[in-house]
This record gives structure tokens, sequence and C-alpha cells, in this order.
């Protein structure tokens, strides 16, 4: 036990992940013995949400409020200083394990209904070490009597370079979504060869990023792929399945633990838009008894 929760050691050849119960936390993601997450120590509570599992809604909710099925809810405000509901209920939950094995490892999950969030949902998250990288399975389902609404996002950390500045961030995407000071977004627009086009791959290079993007191009399965890397450097595919149509890129630059900024960068799969709890962008309503199953992950295969 430790201040992460329980930690599951996972791997396949050159490969080595760390999972831990709080948060269902990807820890550590180790090729060829580096590291390639920006994370934290396991007894330390590490800060900007790294690593996490979020449920049951992705990014911010303005105001924390929202209607769903004629009812109005209020959120509790977690970003007091945007005065938003910040990435959903259960980052400091200690999932239980169903199944550990050497290269694979199974958490559980039961949401009750609560104030401001009034369903019944099981959660079962499944990461896997492969012989390139690590997979991640997510099954949702409403276990209550009323519809749910349901969103889901990953926040993994990748560290390729000494600044995010460095990466060369190639990222399938045509539209992003402009916000306000708050990051609430207000509109979508295309990238189309301004700030945030960053199709066919360029470096980051003090662009500031904590933008939503979507309109992605994907394979002939529905699969995004993102691609990363640094000049002379290990690069990394992050991919995601058809459920997810957004992506959220943060460089890091306000970390929470007084680290140097920028010292990575995140590229967040999302099954919906941020606020989507009020405008319905990408928002999943889950039917008693539904389930729902998503799949992402990323690969570096070793040297």
């Amino acid at each position: 036990m430790t201040a992460s929760g329980t930690l599951y050691e996972i791997g396949s050849g050159a490969q080595r992940v760390t999972i831990a119960g709080v948060a269902a936390t990807l820890l550590s993601w180790r090729v060829d013995g580096t590291e390639l997450l920006l994370t934290h120590a396991a007894d330390e509570v590490g800060d900007s949400y790294q690593g996490k599992t979020i449920l049951p809604w992705p990014n911010r909710v303005a105001a924390g409020r929202y209607t769903f099925d004629g009812a109005e809810y209020q959120l509790a405000i977690t970003e007091p200083a945007r005065g938003a509901a910040l990435h959903g209920l259960m980052n400091w939950v200690e999932w239980e394990p169903v199944e550990h094995t050497g290269t694979r490892v199974r958490l559980r999950y039961v949401l009750h209904p609560q104030y401001g969030f009034p369903f019944l949902l099981h959660f079962q998250l499944t990461y896997t070490a492969t012989p390139d990288g690590v997979s991640c399975t997510l099954e949702a389902t409403n276990a209550g009597t009323r519809p749910a609404p349901f969103g889901a996002a990953y926040h993994p950390y990748l560290r390729l370079a000494e600044r995010a500045d460095d990466v060369v961030l190639d990222l399938p995407a045509a539209s992003y979504y402009r916000t306000g000071e708050d990051l609430i977004p207000l509109g979508k627009e295309p990238v189309d060869g301004g700030l945030f086009d960053f199709r066919g791959g360029r470096e980051v290079s003090g662009a500031v990023l904590d933008t939503a993007f979507t309109d992605l191009a994907v394979d002939a399965d529905g699969t995004a792929r993102v691609h990363l890397g640094a000049p002379a450097g290990r690069t990394v595919e992050l991919w995601a399945d058809h459920t997810h149509r957004y992506l959220q890129v943060y460089t890091d630059d306000a970390p929470g633990s007084g680290r140097p900024a920028r010292a990575g960068i995140t590229v967040e799969p999302m099954t919906c838009a941020p606020n989507a709890l009020n405008t319905g962008d990408g928002l999943r309503v889950l039917a008693p008894g539904e389930s729902h199953v998503e799949h992402w992950g990323m690969r570096s295969p070793a040297a």
C-alpha cells in the first residue's frame, strides 16, 4: 500500500508497466529501462492528474452545473480558479483488483449515486503489457434503473525530451475548440495552417496548449493515431479507437508541485468534448443495463 494505492507490475519483453490502484493510474511505463512518462513517486500525491483514469466525465463542467433528463444538477467546484467541476469524481478512489497476471491487470470500481451525479455506474478497466507497448480497455455499465450520462478520458504525461518544446507532434486533427479564459469551449475552428495545426508533424516549439481537438483522421477501422518524438530520441504512437473522437493536448505549463514547467506533454484520449454534460458534444447516455467498451494504448518498440 502506498499513497497511490496498491501497485501492480506487469510486463512483456522490454516493456515494464506499473499501475497504481488510486484512479487506476498509469504510474510508470519503461522501455529498455527508460521511463517514458512524466510521473511521480508512488508515495507522493503527484500533481496535474498525472496518469489518472478520468471518470465519469472528462475535462471541465462550466460552473459545475448541468441539466440531464429534465433535472438540474450541481457538482462540487473542484477547480475554484475557473469555477469548474474538473475531471470527474474518481481521482482519489482505490479500484479493486479482479485479475493480476504477468502481462495484465484488471481492476473494478462501482460509482454509487451521490449529490450532483445520482447515477449508478460499474467500471472495469484492464491494462495489458504488449511486446511493443501498453493497451487499455474500459467497460462501463449502467447498473442503475435510469439513463446515465457518461464520458471518459486518460491522462498520460509523456516525457520524451527535456522540454515539451523539443517534441515533434503529429496530431491528425482538423479542428480545435476555441475557449475563453475558463477553458470552456466557445466554438469549434479549423486548424488549417495555424498555431494548432500539427498534421504531418512539427515541433511544439513554444506553443502553449491546453486545447481540445476533434475531427480526427482515422484508419479504416476508426483508429486515430498520434505520433510524438524528439530529435535522436524515442518515438511514441498513441492510438485510440473509434469511441475516442476527441484529444486534449496540454503542454504542462502550470505544474502544481513546483517542478519545472513544460517538462512533459499530455495527449488525452477523450470520449466527449469539454463541458459535454451541458453541450452533449460526444456525451454517451447509457440506458439501464447498457455497457460501453473502449480501447486505447501506446506503442514504443524496444531497441
